[in-house]
């Protein structure tokens, strides 16, 4: 429901690099609340929601996935991204708890290729007060994405899909 990369700007106003325009617009999504969000999102047949926060997209998508035994299937070029956060990864500004979220690759099935995608430190960066992810029914998506961007959460997108867990893979695939 918001763009991503939190972590990535504020690691990187710390040290200066990150320009006022970047850190104004990522303060104004971060206070966005995710009330009207959840209640549209509910309203839509959502069968599971989480917030983003500190452990990233990949393992948000792990905590919602492992336990329906289902693989999610993150389209890495669908996600929303604030201003400025690709240009500080690209650069190696990222969070402190970067490395820790990015020892997440033994549950995406596709790891090696995914860690090679200029987008990979975006999909573990820990976000601070970040949007929901939701798994809502395909019949329900356009509709619920024209009412979330409706509401204000002009960054509301489809940025993956869910699928029966493939024998013997993990619950996170990135297609690239």
């Amino acid at each position: 429901t918001k763009p991503m990369g939190t972590g990535a700007l504020f690691a990187a106003h710390g040290r200066a690099a990150a320009t006022g325009r970047w850190v104004q617009a990522a303060l104004a999504s971060m206070v966005q609340s995710n009330q009207a969000a959840a209640q549209t999102l509910r309203a839509h047949g959502a069968t599971a929601c989480t917030d983003l926060t500190g452990f990233g997209l990949i393992g948000h998508t792990v905590e919602m996935a492992r336990p329906s035994g289902v693989q999610v299937v993150l389209d890495a070029h669908a996600l929303p991204l604030l201003d400025g956060a690709l240009d500080c990864v690209q650069q190696g500004l990222l969070s402190s708890l970067h490395s820790a979220n990015a020892r997440q690759q033994h549950v995406v099935q596709n790891a090696s290729e995914a860690m090679a995608h200029a987008r990979w430190p975006l999909l573990v960066d820990p976000q601070t007060a970040g949007g929901l992810l939701a798994s809502v029914p395909a019949a329900q998506a356009a509709a619920c994405l024209a009412a979330l961007q409706a509401q204000g959460y002009t960054a509301a997108c489809a940025i993956g899909r869910v699928q029966a867990l493939p024998a013997g893979e993990v619950p996170v695939c990135v297609a690239l």
